[in-house]
């Protein structure tokens, strides 16, 4: 054997080895279209064996059904490159096929490249499930930093349970028109959920009208809330008025202190609320209005009911979402986070630079707040305005040292009364979170700290 045979027959063994390696099936045909190579690969996804296919014509394989059609034969008549889908046993595949030219520019072989469409389809719904689910948590991430914004644009913080679920309750009802009924002690905020509802709903760019039905004189309220027309009664303005109701067509109405509203009054409000229209004092149409009604109080509205000193059926008619506003003093992890935005907001008002220490934090946290979050905010600022330095501790508040006639009674040591608290306070949060982690979390402190109080305290 000619060295020359030698080095022919070991090129073609490479070739031949490259050939089976391709992970892509390839085949190959002469120039009338006759198969006459295939790899290992082709097999592993048509499932067609050499016997099956080398020496076969194209036309044939068409015709007995092995392929739908053949890239071979258009390359063939073509002389160029093509790429089309093909059905090869049942199965869908995209095939390329390569002409191969002599010197003269005759086609010697087509060789033909297949992929896996089906392996490529799914391939393509993984990537579109992946940019869709991408979108999603990038919708989701950037409606939650858009409710952020509107949330610390209208002064709300929260990091206990309670404070958060109302929270998440208002941003979950926002988009919808259902009545809201606000309930909660004076100052905890009632106003500024409203606010907040209001900011996340679709009527955000709509009328807000606000009323103090406790502010109003009763005998103004009603031509307050619905109008009147012109000459409806001595000093009426003679083009007639529209009422608030009127004025917030098309978008949200705050009834504050809904349980001040006289009960005559409460009989026209209910009509409003069941057929959206209202009729001005002293006659004339009714009037069609678009209005979501917001209503709060911080009285018992169903003890009320009892009394008679509130429509059952208007009660329901607010009462369709609650939403509890817990007081400040259910709201401990609350109370440093609201000190440091009130005390940052005085600060910058008057371009101070007042702190509070750790024991004024630790004095907020024992104080019982009857006044709630408006009490919090209105103190820091005569703190901060009257402290005569920079650093505001317990000494400053004044509740410190008034102690209550409970401890005046009882004329217990300071000792005695810290460890009366500090053992209240672990079993209420005891008692609330069951774990000493969860409870720990709540009272700021570690959890193998706790224990040791616990301990201690006979716990």
């Amino acid at each position: 054997m000619t060295d020359e045979l030698k080095r022919t027959k070991e090129l073609a063994r490479k070739y031949e080895t490259a050939f089976n390696s391709s992970y892509d099936p390839m085949f190959i045909t002469d120039k009338h279209g006759y198969t006459l190579k295939l790899n290992k690969a082709y097999t592993r996804v048509t499932g067609i064996t050499e016997e099956e296919l080398i020496g076969k014509h194209m036309q044939d394989l068409i015709q007995e059904g092995i392929i739908s059609d053949s890239i071979s034969l258009n390359v063939l008549k073509k002389k160029e490159r093509l790429t089309m889908v093909q059905s090869i046993n049942g199965k869908e595949l995209l095939v390329t096929g390569n002409p191969i030219f002599d010197e003269n520019g005759d086609i010697l072989f087509v060789v033909t490249n297949l992929r896996d469409v089906s392996t490529l389809n799914n391939l393509k719904e993984e990537l579109n499930q992946t940019k869709a689910l991408a979108n999603h948590y990038l919708q989701e991430l950037e409606h939650y930093h858009k409710q952020q914004q509107v949330i610390m644009h209208e002064g709300i913080i929260a990091n206990s349970d309670n404070m958060v679920a109302a929270i998440d309750m208002a941003q979950k009802i926002a988009n919808v028109n259902s009545t809201v009924l606000l309930l909660g002690e004076t100052g905890v905020g009632k106003e500024v959920i409203a606010n907040l509802i209001q900011k996340l709903s679709s009527r955000s760019t709509k009328p807000f009208i606000k009323v103090n039905c406790a502010a109003i004189p009763k005998d103004l309220l009603e031509s307050e809330l619905f109008g009147y027309e012109k000459g409806a009664f001595t000093g009426a303005d003679d083009k007639g008025r529209p009422g608030l109701f009127e004025q917030a067509h098309g978008g949200t109405i705050f009834l504050d202190e809904i349980g001040e509203m006289p009960l005559p009054l409460q009989v026209k409000l209910l009509r409003v609320l069941q057929e959206f229209e209202v009729t001005r004092i002293g006659g004339g149409p009714t009037i069609k209005i678009d209005v979501r009604v917001i209503s709060a109080t911080n009285k018992d509205l169903e003890s009320l009911v009892k009394q008679g000193e509130f429509r059952e059926d208007l009660y329901y008619r607010l009462n369709i979402i609650p939403i509890k506003i817990p007081p400040l003093r259910e709201r401990q992890e609350d109370i440093p986070l609201l000190a440091h935005y009130f005390l940052q907001k005085v600060n910058q008002k008057y371009n101070l630079h007042k702190q509070l220490t750790d024991d004024a934090f630790f004095t907020m946290k024992s104080y019982s707040w009857p006044g709630n979050i408006r009490e919090m905010q209105n103190l820091i600022e005569r703190l901060v305005v009257t402290a005569e330095n920079d650093f505001i501790d317990s000494n400053h508040f004044p509740f410190t040292n008034q102690p209550s006639s409970e401890c005046q009674a009882s004329r217990k040591t300071m000792k005695e009364i810290l460890h009366d608290i500090e053992r209240d306070m672990i079993l209420k949060a005891m008692v609330k979170y069951k774990t000493t982690r969860k409870a720990a979390k709540f009272l700021g402190i570690s959890q193998s700290t706790l224990v040791k109080k616990m301990q201690r305290l006979g716990i």
